[in-house]
């Protein structure tokens, strides 16, 4: 769920009113007006190749649509209304791979929803009723979430190992990078910030930087994302760059009608 640098509001723009949009969202919870988008992502090699989809929570207004989901995370993040929406994003994509036998999901979470009674105990019902999600399901962790929390986040990833879930650290590079931990936390894949990606083709500076972290993935055995890939020169660089994943709007956009299904699931509190 968590914004990792993909849509985060431009550089000057005025803070969003937090509180306002905080109760927004809590009153949208409440009454169930929460959905999953669905988003390709593909091997950066073979582009017609479906990786995995990633599941991104939206917060719906009266008339259905999805609410900014910057300021969504923003107003949200360090909240109860937070851990609410982690927990409806993990019920509704599993409800999804219980669904279709086929797919592969990101969750987004916080590491804070890693202490949440309700968000644990619905990871433990829905792997209980589906012995087959654990080994489809990959929970993404933003990397500043996962820095703060890393003595919650290294044995819960350990844990859910016995599962067979995979772990994703969202927003890599966008600052907070601490490599100590990748020895310790031991994630499956590193997501990008999608502010280094954006545009990469044309940005030098970011393109040393890719190469960097993607060296530092490598040196670890750990795959690579790129997301926010929106132009062909950006994903023909990234290839090049040797990033094994892309997601972004040159290959689909998010979409709550995914073709497995005639609708999209919606959130029930």
């Amino acid at each position: 769920m968590w914004s990792d640098g993909e849509n985060g509001a431009p550089f000057g723009a005025p803070p969003p009113d937090r509180r306002g949009m905080e109760a927004t969202v809590r009153d949208a919870v409440a009454q169930g007006h929460v959905s999953l988008a669905f988003q390709p992502v593909v091997q950066a090699l073979r582009p017609d190749r479906v990786a995995f989809h990633a599941g991104l929570i939206r917060v719906l207004d009266p008339q259905g649509r999805p609410l900014p989901e910057a300021e969504v995370a923003a107003a949200v993040e360090a909240t109860a209304t937070g851990r609410e929406l982690d927990r409806l994003a993990l019920r509704l994509g599993l409800e999804a791979l219980a669904a279709e036998p086929g797919l592969r999901l990101s969750v987004g979470m916080s590491a804070r929803s890693i202490g949440y009674p309700r968000w644990t105990r619905a990871l433990r019902e829905g792997l209980m009723r589906d012995r087959t999600v654990g080994e489809r399901l990959i929970l993404e962790i933003p990397e500043r979430s996962a820095l703060l929390l890393p003595d919650l986040v290294a044995p819960f990833i350990a844990d859910q190992a016995r599962q067979r879930i995979s772990f994703a650290l969202a927003g890599f590079g966008a600052g907070y990078t601490a490599l100590r931990h990748l020895t310790e936390l031991r994630f499956d894949l590193l997501k990008l910030d999608g502010g280094l990606v954006r545009g990469v083709a044309r940005h030098p500076q970011n393109q040393v930087l890719i190469r960097a972290l993607a060296t530092v993935a490598a040196t670890f055995d750990i795959f690579t994302l790129a997301p926010s890939v929106d132009r062909g020169e950006d994903a023909d660089w990234l290839t090049g760059a040797g990033i094994d994943c892309l997601q972004g709007s040159y290959f689909a956009a998010p979409t709550m009608h995914p073709p497995w299904v005639s609708l999209g699931p919606r959130a029930q509190a």
